[in-house]
């Protein structure tokens, strides 16, 4: 019997179920154009006109050069990475101009910072579920180039990335995974790298906990939702938090039996941001 040969219509049907694969996944090497930004999120969002649209927002960043860098095409780089983040969703541009105009503490709006972002990147939120979070729970603390990078090239392998990467990048996604979630504070240290402790005041708690409730109203499934593995929570950490923000008046909390509910004292998160400025 002759070997078995593969026609160009099997082979067309492999590549497009090869393609089909990898649109199923969004892992991308974007991360290596911009990190954490941090400081250049807070000078947008303190410069933000929320009268005017975000491309009429944007043209003028861009004439002004507000975040003062030398090449155009920095620029470009880090407003594209602005409209992923905070941008797509008007509710969520306006609530951090809210904040950070208003003065809201710097280290709880760098964790608002970090879950927009993470749920923006997909690479970046699974590098924390799926890396960071099993190691902690495995009494792990140190962390290392090495930790991200089996797991990248894993997901390579797979196909979960919309390219095939090389070792070179793997590495230095890696590494760039590292740097952005120690600036963003999720690890500790310069050389060598830690796992903080996990860290949520109560007021980015309550805030993140109106966003989830605007896309899951069910209170009692949004203490399960897998978004909270981002600051290291399980359901009895967001139960407990929820309580701390009802006894603080920022929310109200009850639980009957099976019945969950969870209500805000306005309708709309950039009403929340003002509540949450004021205090």
């Amino acid at each position: 019997m002759s070997p078995k040969t593969t026609t160009p219509q099997s082979a067309s049907q492999a590549r497009r179920k090869s393609a089909a694969s990898r649109s199923d996944v969004s892992y991308t090497s974007r991360i290596l154009k911009a990190g954490a930004l941090i400081a250049d999120t807070k000078t947008l969002l303190a410069h933000w006109d929320i009268e005017a649209s975000v491309e009429e927002n944007v043209g003028r960043f861009h004439r002004d050069n507000i975040f003062g860098k030398a090449s155009r095409s920095r620029v470009e780089d880090i407003l594209a990475i602005f409209r992923r983040r905070y941008l797509t969703e008007q509710s969520v541009t306006h609530a951090l101009v809210t904040l950070v105009q208003g003065k809201f503490p710097a280290a709880a709006l760098e964790r608002l910072l970090y879950f927009h972002s993470a749920r923006a990147d997909r690479l970046l939120r699974d590098a924390v579920t799926e890396v960071i979070v099993p190691m902690r729970e495995r009494g792990l603390a140190d962390i290392g180039v090495q930790d991200f990078q089996r797991r990248l090239t894993d997901w390579v392998e797979q196909g979960k990335t919309v390219s095939r990467w090389s070792e070179i990048t793997i590495i230095r996604v890696a590494q760039e995974l590292l740097a952005t979630l120690r600036d963003f504070g999720v690890l500790r240290g310069t050389a060598k790298k830690t796992i903080a402790s996990a860290f949520f005041p109560v007021e980015s708690f309550a805030y993140v906990a109106f966003y989830l409730k605007q896309h899951q109203p069910s209170g009692a499934k949004l203490i399960e939702l897998p978004d909270w593995m981002l600051f290291f929570l399980q359901r009895e950490g967001v139960e407990r938090l929820l309580f701390e923000a009802h006894q603080r008046h920022l929310l109200e909390y009850h639980v009957a039996g099976s019945v969950t509910r969870l209500t805000f004292p306005v309708e709309t998160l950039e009403e929340y941001a003002h509540v949450l400025s004021q205090r």
